[in-house]
């Protein structure tokens, strides 16, 4: 299955949506709202790693590349 969306220009094209979803061949869905993008969003806050730890990651990724740098140098 692909998704798409379509900005419809002519209303004869919604029409015709309309008919292919009648038909089964499309599903129509609304547009999330803001507050049901949040809600998907801190379903999985749990699993999200915590600004503390990105921040050490991103220290010890920046630390080994400075020593690398370092290194060749010498």
């Amino acid at each position: 299955m692909e998704a798409l969306t379509i900005e419809i220009v002519h209303p004869k094209a919604k029409a015709l949506l309309m008919n292919l979803a009648e038909m089964d061949l499309i599903h129509i869905k609304p547009k999330p709202t803001l507050s049901e993008m949040l809600a998907k969003l801190r379903r999985n806050e749990a699993d999200a790693p915590s600004l503390e730890e990105i921040t050490e990651e991103v220290e010890t990724v920046r630390q080994a590349r400075y020593d690398e740098t370092n290194q060749n140098h010498y």
